[in-house]
């Protein structure tokens, strides 16, 4: 579980998130929505400590991430998987050694029980006989479900997700929300989503935080959501075709 409390962000005297509190449950899909601008991506990164916050709290199962000492801190990065917005794959490395890579950083393990572990976590997310190609050889979908495959390889506790479905075409977007629900779901995870695709926070979420001019706004479950009587939220829901399509 993640805890976040009255968190406080400021970027160039500009308050970015304002008494920011959530919690981001374990064995779930949590998704964090918003209008661009509205802090959620200031959120997550935040929550991977790509950003220091000002004031506020922020809990990994009872550990005050901010608070921790820096050998702490990355004891907590080890339990930390990340799936970036474009994929993040280094185009000059090849599919086995970019989901290596998180294992050559963090851990001691022999040649072969990294390769095993590889191809464990590329046998997960479907991919198989890929392991030396390079990424500017697989289509965007690959490239993303080989993004997770490298996200995974830590055997996370926690999973961050940014924008997972951008750029790839809607039923390519399907089979990446199914997988990124059954790991959570089959490993326990907790797992954050920023996302602005309402078809995944209709399909496979649990919870949803809705972030507005920074504050966390309204949370709840996709069933609320769609009953719920918030006038932003649904200003924002209804600025999407398929809500318009539901709500009405």
């Amino acid at each position: 579980m993640i805890e976040v409390r009255q968190v406080n962000k400021i970027f160039n005297d500009r308050p970015v998130l304002i008494d920011v509190c959530a919690t981001f449950e374990s064995g779930k899909v949590n998704m964090v929505i918003g209008k661009s601008g509205s802090g959620k991506t200031v959120l997550l990164k935040s929550l991977v400590g790509l950003h220091s916050i000002d004031t506020g709290q922020i809990f990994f199962d009872g550990r005050d991430f901010h608070t921790l000492k820096q050998k702490e801190r990355i004891e907590i990065r080890k339990e930390v998987g990340m799936l970036f917005q474009g994929g993040a794959l280094f185009d000059s490395s090849t599919i086995e050694e970019n989901v290596m890579f998180p294992l050559d950083m963090f851990t001691n393990d022999t040649q072969q029980e990294k390769l095993k572990r590889v191809n464990f976590c590329l046998e997960r997310v479907n991919l198989h006989g890929i392991n030396d190609l390079y990424p500017s050889e697989l289509s965007g979908g690959m490239q993303k479900r080989a993004a997770i495959a490298r996200a995974i390889a830590l055997n996370p506790k926690y999973l961050f997700c940014d924008e997972p479905n951008s750029g790839l075409d809607p039923q390519t977007a399907i089979v990446i929300d199914n997988l990124i629900k059954e790991i959570t779901y089959d490993f326990g995870i907790t797992t954050v989503v920023n996302t602005h695709d309402l078809n995944s926070v209709l399909s496979v979420s649990d919870t949803i935080v809705f972030i507005y001019e920074g504050r966390s706004w309204w949370n709840g479950t996709k069933e609320r959501m769609l009953t719920t009587d918030n006038q932003e939220l649904n200003e924002f829901l209804f600025s999407s075709e398929i809500m318009r399509r539901i709500k009405t």
